[in-house]
């Protein structure tokens, strides 16, 4: 049995570990890791990239910063979550906002030093971004539009890290981004939309709240139509290999998303579309894999 200081430990470890989204941290890892082997340095063994220490420290500087955003975030945010999400507050309350705070430059400090490690410019690069992340929380949050497309940048600018490292610049790339950037941006306004109702009662200009709904949604129409538009650019014009099947269940999955979203009245409606364009993006990094499915045995022999 556990004493009652132990258990005040535990809730404590696993406030935190819900405040910095501990499993959006390990997946971040996981698809660095995926980028890097599949298209960053396909002609490496694994080995040569699992024990790349400047790799290493460098993926840890950037789950760091990502775990910093989310706690500064959060710091911002606690009168607006307890609206939102009452039950999930209340776990993350555990925590202080002073200690959010003193963690979240403990942690920022740490980022930069372990930056160091790798290069100046890379110093440069975390600093610039945990000083984004400030700002976007502290004062664009609250701006409709350039909010929501703001966070979307900061969302996906921590993997140019890996693409810096590499000094790959191919085109794949930074489509993929952009197709990535845009689901992205559709889920910020779904969250603005599923956020509403604490938005409305503490002032935040979100779409929603300045717009209305109905433009929100209209929003979302256009984003999933560009989409659709950059899905089609990525299959005609460069060889995917099998992750083409994903790029085709992608469109299928995004008709959907638009249905539910002008169907959706409840907030509960919109955490399930939410899910649903999170678990696009998940399903998007892992099939990176689909690429070249036969690297996985060659990198293993």
């Amino acid at each position: 049995m556990f004493s009652s200081t132990q258990k005040q430990i535990m809730l404590k470890l696993f406030s935190m570990f819900v405040v910095v989204r501990g499993f959006n941290l390990a997946l971040i890892v996981i698809a660095q890791y995926i980028t890097a082997i599949f298209i960053m340095a396909p002609n490496q063994s694994l080995s040569e990239i699992l024990f790349d220490r400047l790799l290493f420290a460098l993926i840890i500087a950037t789950v760091g910063a990502i775990a910093s955003g989310y706690i500064i975030n959060n710091f911002y945010d606690t009168e607006k979550d307890v609206i939102n999400r009452p039950h999930q507050s209340v776990l993350e309350q555990y925590v202080s906002q002073n200690t959010k705070l003193i963690l979240y430059f403990i942690i920022n400090f740490i980022v930069v030093i372990i930056a160091s490690y790798v290069s100046f410019r890379s110093v440069l690069f975390f600093s610039v971004y945990i000083f984004s992340i400030w700002f976007y929380s502290h004062k664009i949050k609250k701006m409709p539009i350039v909010g929501n497309l703001i966070s979307a940048i900061l969302t996906i600018t921590p993997f140019f890290a890996i693409f810096l490292y590499y000094k790959n610049y191919s085109g794949l790339i930074f489509v993929f981004g952009f197709y990535l950037f845009l689901i992205l941006a559709m889920r910020e306004l779904v969250k603005d939309l599923e956020n509403l109702k604490g938005d409305l009662t503490l002032g935040y200009k979100t779409v929603p709240v300045v717009y209305g709904e109905k433009t929100a949604k209209l929003m979302i129409v256009i984003l999933v139509a560009i989409n659709i538009f950059v899905t089609s650019y990525l299959v005609s014009i460069y060889d995917l290999g099998k992750m083409d099947y994903f790029f085709y269940a992608s469109i299928s999955l995004l008709s959907i998303v638009v249905f539910m979203v002008y169907n959706a009245q409840r907030q509960q409606q919109y955490v399930h579309i939410h899910k649903l364009l999170k678990l696009l993006i998940l399903l998007g990094v892992f099939s990176i894999v689909l690429l070249n499915p036969s690297l996985i045995l060659s990198k293993l022999l």
